[in-house]
């Protein structure tokens, strides 16, 4: 599959880091460094814009080493690009620590994950089938 991509940032296309990673890395695009407060949340742009093959999504998740180390998530997660959105993608970042963190430009954000899915017709019915779980919800099956 090819996808089509327009990078008017200064940086390298994302790419996948390993031969079985899932995700390719995405940069911020900054003309200076943004400072983001503890519980801030900020669109942080990447200069990329993308066409996606209809039947395919991109999704925008965390990078865990930021969410680690500095308490730096993706505030939407997952971030959901669609097949007819061709504006430049931005990550909205959350800072959940105590403390300020510095996002440089060129720095690894988030990751995008290109995923496949289906648009089902729905169909009104009055009774759903029956299953062991039934209508258990949050924490039904324990520890």
């Amino acid at each position: 599959m090819e996808i089509r991509i327009i990078n008017s940032s200064h940086h390298a296309l994302p790419r996948y880091e390993t031969p079985m990673s899932a995700g390719m890395d995405l940069r911020a695009n900054l003309d200076e460094p943004i400072t983001l407060q503890p519980l801030e949340r900020r669109l942080i742009p990447t200069g990329l814009r993308i066409a996606l093959p209809v039947g395919y999504e991109a999704q925008v998740r965390p990078r865990s080493g930021l969410a680690l180390k500095h308490g730096v998530t993706v505030l939407n997660t997952p971030g959901t690009i669609d097949a007819d959105y061709r504006g430049e993608i931005g990550i909205i970042l959350v800072n959940l620590s105590q403390t300020p963190f510095v996002i440089n430009d060129g720095e690894r954000i988030a990751q995008m994950v290109i995923a496949r899915h289906e648009q089902p017709d729905l169909v009104a019915v009055e009774v759903l089938d029956e299953t062991e779980r039934g209508e258990g919800g949050f924490g039904h099956t324990g520890i």
